[in-house]
């Protein structure tokens, strides 16, 4: 017997998952955040399908923003803590921001990681 989990290297949430409500994207593009911004701020997520796993700090996760099944690339987190509850198979945690892409970085990241132009938001 076995059981399976999902290795992410991204962590991409809807904001009924916990995506945060202080990173507005219009804001953002008028007057851009930094990471400075964020400093010692945690963040909770909740509700993400299967069991997950993601890199452990010092490694970098991706903190992406789906809006209706489009990515926005906001930049680079570190998880702080992973619950995961086997009977339901979804994952909640805790994270911080430890980057935060400029405008034209996030505009340039999905074709940078992902290549997939159907989820790229800025497509």
């Amino acid at each position: 017997m076995g059981g399976t989990f999902e290795k992410n290297d991204t962590l991409q949430l809807t904001k009924e998952q916990g995506f945060p409500v202080e990173l507005k994207l219009e804001d953002h593009l008028k007057n851009p955040y930094c990471t400075e911004d964020f400093k010692d701020k945690i963040f909770e997520f909740k509700d993400k399908p299967k069991v997950r796993i993601y890199n452990i700090p010092p490694v970098r996760n991706f903190l992406v923003e789906n809006r209706d099944e489009k990515w926005i690339y906001w930049g680079l987190i570190h998880i702080l803590e992973i619950n995961s509850d086997y009977e339901n198979q979804i994952t909640s945690g805790k994270f911080k921001i430890i980057y935060i892409n400029t405008p034209e970085e996030m505009k340039k990241a999905h074709d940078l990681i992902d290549r997939n132009n159907k989820t790229n938001y800025f497509k």
